[in-house]
C-alpha cells in the first residue's frame, strides 16, 4: 500500500501516519519528493489501516499490485538518484563509467588501471577482491590485500571503488575499505547477504542473477531497500539462454523495462553480458542509447595474460576508444538532436522560395570558403594538440578529460548564432575525437618504434 500525502501536508501530518501504521505492527517507509511525500507500506494484512485515507494531509492511498512494494514506480514516482562515493548516478545525471579489472591481481596494475581509465573519463573502479568461480581450481582474488590496493588507488585518483562482497564475514571489512557493495549473479537469491548489505550505509549494486526473472530481480532488491538501504542500483550482466556463441545473453530489453516499473538506478555490465572483447563495445553503446544510467567496464593492461576474464577484457587503448564513442552518444541522450522541438531549418536547395541565379552561388561560394578555412583551423588545431602531447611524453596521448569539458562547456557558452549549445557542444566534441586519434596514432608510432629499437 501506498500513502500519497498532499502537497500541504506538515512534517506532523507525515509523522502521524507513519505512528499509525506502526502502531499496527506494519512497516512505513517515508519517501520524500520535489513536490510531495509518499508513504509506503509493508507487512501482513495491510488492510488492518485501511482508514489511514481518513488522517489529515492524507491525499489518497494506493494498493501496490506488484509484489516488490519498496521499489516500484508507485512507492516512488520520481526517479532515485544514488549519489556513490560523490558520483551520483540515476536521475538527471550523467552516464556514468565504472571500469577496471575483473580481479586485482597486484598493487601495479590496479594503480596503472585506475589512472588510466581515470584519464578517460571513467567516474569510478571497479576490481575483484574476493571471485567466486565455477571452478575451485581458477584464482579466487587476493581477498583483503587487494581491499587495500583498491582504497590505495582511490586514495591516489580519487575514484571510488566497486567490489564484490560473497560473505556477511567480510561485509566489516569491506565497508571500510570500498564506496559501493556489489552483490554478484550467484548470490542475487543469498537472501542472508541481500539483508546484510541491506543494513549496510553503503550503495549496493545488485546484479541479476543469470537465470533470474525481472521480478525475482526486483523481488531480491526489495530485501535491500525492506533492510533500510534505499541506495540500490540494478545492474543488468546477461542471463543464461540456450545460446552457446555468448558467454551470457545480454538482455537490454530490461532496461527500458525497468524504467517502466521501477525508480531505481540502472547499470549494464556488457563485459560479463557478453564475454567477448569486440562485442562489449557495441553493447556498451547500446546499453547507453536504451536509457542505462551507468556502464560496467572491465579493463585490463594485458588482457591476454589477465588471471580472470581476459577474454572480455579491454585495453588501455580499447578503453579510450569506447569512451570517446560514448561521449558522442551523449548527445543523443540528452535528447539535444531534437533541440527544442523545431525541425532544423532547410537550404531550400531547389526550392522556389529561395531566390534563383547569383544570389546562391555566391552564399554557396562563400560556404565553400569558410569550409576550406574551417578546415585549416582544425589541421592546426591538431597540430598543437600534437604538440601538447610531445610535452606530456609521446608514450601517452595528451588529452585531459577535465580539460576537455571545460572546452566544451565554453564553447557552448561563449557563441551566438543559428546553432543551439547542444549542437555546437556535438561539433567541437567531434574536433576532440578527432585529435584524440591522432594523439593515439602518434603515441602507437612511437612505442613500436621504441619497441624496434
Amino acid at each position: 500500500m501506498i500513502v500519497v500525502m498532499s502537497p500541504s501536508a506538515t512534517q506532523a501530518d507525515v509523522t502521524a501516519v507513519r505512528k499509525t501504521i506502526e502502531a499496527h505492527g506494519l512497516e512505513a517507509f517515508v519517501s520524500v519528493g520535489q513536490e510531495r511525500t509518499v508513504v509506503g507500506v509493508v507487512g501482513t494484512d495491510i488492510e488492518r489501516v485501511a482508514n489511514i485515507a481518513s488522517l489529515a494531509g492524507v491525499e489518497q492511498v494506493i494498493r501496490v499490485t506488484q509484489p516488490y512494494k519498496l521499489a516500484s514506480v508507485e512507492h516512488h514516482r520520481e526517479r532515485t538518484r544514488v549519489v556513490a562515493g560523490g558520483v551520483p548516478i540515476g536521475q538527471g545525471s550523467e552516464l556514468v563509467a565504472i571500469a577496471g579489472p575483473c580481479s586485482v591481481e597486484s598493487r601495479e596494475m590496479v594503480l596503472d588501471t585506475a589512472r588510466w581509465v581515470r584519464h578517460e573519463g571513467a567516474r569510478m573502479l571497479r576490481g575483484g577482491a574476493f571471485k567466486p568461480r565455477t571452478s575451485p581450481y581458477t584464482f579466487q582474488g587476493l581477498g583483503r590485500p587487494a581491499l587495500e590496493m583498491l582504497a590505495e588507488a582511490r586514495a591516489e585518483t580519487g575514484l571510488p571503488v566497486v567490489s564484490e562482497v560473497v560473505d556477511t564475514a567480510e561485509l566489516e571489512d569491506m565497508e571500510r575499505h570500498v564506496d559501493v557493495l556489489q552483490v554478484g549473479s550467484r548470490n542475487m537469491h543469498n537472501f542472508v547477504l541481500l539483508r546484510a548489505v541491506g543494513r549496510s550505509s553503503r550503495p549496493v549494486l545488485l546484479k541479476r542473477g543469470f537465470g533470474a526473472t525481472i521480478e525475482e530481480w526486483l523481488m531480491a532488491a526489495e530485501y535491500v531497500l525492506s533492510s533500510g538501504n534505499s541506495d540500490v542500483i540494478l545492474c543488468e550482466r546477461g542471463i543464461r539462454t540456450f545460446e552457446t556463441a555468448t558467454r551470457n545473453t545480454l538482455d537490454l530489453s530490461a532496461v527500458p523495462l525497468l524504467r517502466r516499473h521501477t525508480h531505481l538506478p540502472i547499470a549494464v555490465d556488457p563485459s560479463h553480458g557478453t564475454g567477448q572483447r569486440d562485442l562489449v563495445t557495441p553493447m556498451a553503446l547500446a546499453a547507453a542509447a536504451a536509457g542505462a544510467d551507468a556502464l560496467l567496464i572491465e579493463v585490463h593492461p594485458d588482457p591476454p595474460n589477465a588471471r580472470s576474464d581476459g577474454p572480455q577484457s579491454l585495453d588501455f587503448a580499447e578503453f579510450g576508444a569506447l569512451m570517446d564513442e560514448l561521449r558522442r552518444l551523449q548527445f543523443v541522450r540528452n535528447g539535444a538532436a531534437a533541440g527544442n522541438g523545431t525541425a532544423p531549418a532547410s537550404d531550400g536547395a531547389g526550392s522556389e522560395a529561395q531566390p534563383p541565379g547569383a544570389p546562391i552561388r555566391q552564399l554557396r561560394g562563400r560556404i565553400d570558403d569558410l569550409d576550406q578555412r574551417i578546415a585549416t583551423l582544425l589541421q592546426e588545431r591538431a597540430a598543437v594538440a600534437l604538440e601538447v602531447q610531445e610535452v606530456r611524453g609521446l608514450d601517452r596521448h595528451g588529452h585531459d578529460v577535465a580539460r576537455e569539458r571545460e572546452l566544451l562547456e565554453h564553447a557552448a557558452r561563449a557563441s551566438t548564432g543559428p546553432l543551439e549549445p547542444e549542437e555546437l557542444t556535438a561539433i567541437f566534441g567531434a574536433i576532440l575525437r578527432a585529435s584524440r586519434s591522432a594523439q593515439r596514432r602518434r603515441s602507437e608510432a612511437h612505442v613500436r618504434a621504441r619497441h624496434e629499437e
